[in-house]
């Protein structure tokens, strides 16, 4: 009987030499993993197993690693570390802005891999166990850690991952101002860059989803040269009949 207690891991990946080394390496760590090498395969077996990670490719021929993303992001909310050709910010920005929870270069480290796979995993395991407060709100909006939903205007919001982490750090700090550095440290748990700008494209597919306008936003807005504040709205939008 298979062990039920070892997270199962999914690598999509053209490029078997790749994958295979990949697996090589986290299989020692206490990973179960399984690989695909196209898109519809790879997609098909994260639709229909529970997989606590997928990692993925984004340059596969047929069905890109996006095309995979857009489609899985349609019925599953499963940690993704899409991997990316060296220095290409276009792809990661596209990555990021349709859901996935972070990326990593092909010229990646081992223990790069690992680090990143750890950090987007652990922010799912913690969702019903962290002990925080059971909802936190500012006017209409409303975040519940326990049950990881969160409602706006009585209608329920679909957030990633790391768009839920973002959303209830802000309401936590809400009416103060977060830097960029500080939240990336509480979401993300990866090293900072100050040139790493995806924490930016995060709070702007989050904002979209809240229905912000970054000119005049209800709730998130934007501190030059400094982070972000979560304020309640002052003069809330009546939900829409």
């Amino acid at each position: 009987m298979e062990p039920l207690n070892i997270p199962r891991l999914l690598v999509v990946d053209d490029d078997r030499k790749l994958a295979g080394l990949i697996r090589d390496y986290l299989t020692p760590m206490g990973y179960q993993v399984e690989l695909r090498h196209n898109g519809p395969d790879g997609l098909a077996e994260a639709l229909a197993t529970p997989y606590e990670a997928v990692i993925l490719d984004v340059m596969m021929p047929g069905m890109d690693g996006f095309a995979v993303l857009r489609e899985l992001r349609k019925k599953s909310d499963v940690p993704v570390l899409m991997l990316t050709a060296l220095g290409d910010e276009a792809d990661r920005i596209v990555g990021l802005e349709i859901g996935a929870d972070d990326y990593l270069p092909k010229t990646f480290s081992s223990r790069e891999l690992l680090a990143r796979l750890r950090a987007v995993t652990r922010r799912t395991r913690l969702r019903p166990q962290d002990g925080s407060p059971g909802e936190i709100s500012a006017g209409p909006l409303r975040l519940c850690e326990e049950t990881h939903t969160v409602v706006l205007d009585d209608a329920p919001l679909d957030l990633t991952t790391l768009e839920f982490a973002i959303l209830a750090s802000l309401l936590k700090s809400r009416g103060r101002v977060k830097s960029r550095e500080r939240l990336i440290e509480e979401v993300s748990e990866r090293r900072f860059d100050v040139f790493d700008r995806s924490i930016d494209v995060h709070v702007s597919s989050l904002r979209k989803k809240l229905g912000d306008d970054a000119k005049n936003p209800r709730f998130i807005h934007t501190i030059r040269g400094i982070g972000y504040s979560l304020r309640e709205p002052e003069n809330p939008t009546p939900p829409t009949r």
